[in-house]
């Protein structure tokens, strides 16, 4: 699926890195990001497989939510049809487990967290967080896509999802002994996050602080589900 042009200016770049290299400089980063050796199509084949392990484990607590809880619960479709969100999006944003910085994370918040009881609240913060995504994503793309805005935006959400679970968690654990668990996956996201800014050139050229973040969310889908 490469095509000419994708070839060319991959097969530049390495020609770019050699001189680099023989010359005693430091490796650049390209379009802002590092040289990586393709594998087959892959042109990150280490995240590209920790993805697909982070797919499979969603997959397999999937089919085991399924089977054990019956499709009249009031969270069963919402809950399902997340796990398929999180399939289709995994590669591209951060890991998708429910308590993460994907702007569309926090719309599962209300329904989980402020219960089913209060279904106008529930409408309206779906709505304030339906329309917060929608400015977002028309900013993005048809303003300017401005990477520190978009930072700034997953940042800002990512602290409010970790307050909100928390706090949901505290205000819980009484009642739920096994809310230690989300607890545990929120913090632990947040730690694996901090790889993120680990910035340093991958090793071998194919794993970087990206896919060591990848590969840490495998189990926490496990102890989530």
């Amino acid at each position: 699926g490469w095509s000419c042009r994708d070839d060319c200016e991959y097969e530049c770049m390495w020609l770019t890195v050699r001189l680099y290299l023989q010359g005693g400089h430091r490796v650049p980063q390209f379009h802002g990001k590092w040289p990586f050796s393709r594998f087959l199509f892959f042109q990150e084949p280490a995240s590209a497989f920790a993805s697909f392990l982070n797919g499979l484990a969603s997959l397999v607590m999937l089919l085991r939510y399924r089977a054990a809880v019956p499709p009249a619960c009031p969270m069963y479709p919402t809950c399902v049809a997340f796990a398929w969100h999180t399939g289709d999006t995994h590669s591209a944003q951060s890991p998708e487990l429910v308590p993460t910085s994907d702007p569309l994370t926090p719309n599962l918040h209300p329904p989980r967290t402020l219960g089913l009881q209060r279904p106008a609240l529930i409408s309206i913060c779906r709505a304030f967080l339906l329309l917060f995504l929608a400015c977002h994503i028309s900013y993005l793309t048809l303003v300017r896509f401005d990477y520190g805005y978009n930072m700034a935006a997953n940042t800002a959400m990512g602290l409010l999802n970790v307050a909100w679970w928390l706090r949901w968690c505290h205000r819980n654990r009484p009642r739920l002994p096994h809310v230690w668990k989300c607890a545990a996956v929120v913090l632990l996201l947040q730690a694996l996050a901090l790889l993120e800014l680990l910035d340093f050139p991958p090793l071998f050229w194919v794993l970087d602080a990206h896919a060591l973040w990848h590969f840490g969310t495998v189990p926490l889908n496990v102890l989530f589900y």
